[in-house]
């Protein structure tokens, strides 16, 4: 089944005011740069995002947040991006913060089917405020819910004409398993193929997880931390 859309206005069709969006990506590797571009022009509202950080400023989620798109985020990383602080601390956004392990087990349970897991990680901290607590192998545990969305949108480094996706390096962490975790989930990629092209032993998200699939303009790349060394 060919799921190709011809661009991210036609991948995007249906986010409407108020949605749950999962955006894949680690810091601003692998992060779906054309379809949060369209996000931000297509002004949508009041939208609640799980990303495992809302990018920094002025580029990846940070966009969405600048133009005020956002009302909640859920969360791991966020200490790259000033104007996240500062609606947070002003109340203008709400923000639930997980461990990154329990996000990533969150995403990967909704797309499982898996409603809910006991996991240790946040016992004994405010994360764990209001939740069951159960005591496994003398070690106590909370619940944790799984998590899914109206619409997932990934970034994977190729895909084919089927929806079938590889992802490069880093753009593996949170990109596959909210894949699975979207009613809808859109993959935009860098180099789109026919179907048949990938190595079946090499695909990381099959199809049928994926509803629309569209080739990106251009990507940036961006480095979340320059990091240099003194010219000696």
């Amino acid at each position: 089944m060919n799921k190709v859309v011809k661009d991210p206005v036609a991948a995007l069709e249906g986010i409407q005011d108020g949605m749950t969006l999962m955006v894949g990506g680690f810091g601003l590797c692998g992060i779906p740069e054309n379809a949060i571009a369209q996000l931000v022009l297509m002004g949508t509202k009041n939208l609640t995002c799980i990303s495992n950080n809302a990018g920094v400023d002025d580029f990846g989620l940070g966009l969405l947040l600048q133009a005020k798109q956002v009302k909640k985020m859920v969360s791991s990383y966020v200490g790259e991006n000033d104007e996240f602080e500062r609606q947070m601390l002003s109340g203008e956004l709400e923000v639930e913060l997980i461990p990154q392990g329990s996000l990533a087990e969150r995403c990967r349970a909704g797309g499982a089917g898996i409603p809910a897991f006991f996991t240790p990680a946040g016992y004994g901290t405010e994360v764990a405020d209001g939740k069951e607590v159960r005591v496994f192998n003398g070690k106590p545990h909370i619940l944790e819910n799984a998590l899914t969305a109206d619409f997932a949108i990934v970034k994977a480094w190729k895909g084919d004409t089927e929806g079938n996706l590889i992802y490069k390096a880093t753009a593996r962490n949170f990109n596959p398993m909210m894949a699975m975790a979207g009613k809808i989930t859109i993959a935009e990629v860098e180099e789109l193929v026919p179907a048949g092209t990938l190595d079946p032993n090499q695909i990381h998200t099959p199809g049928i997880f994926i509803q629309r699939i569209f080739q990106g303009e251009k990507f940036e790349k961006r480095i979340e931390q320059r990091t240099v060394r003194t010219k000696e």
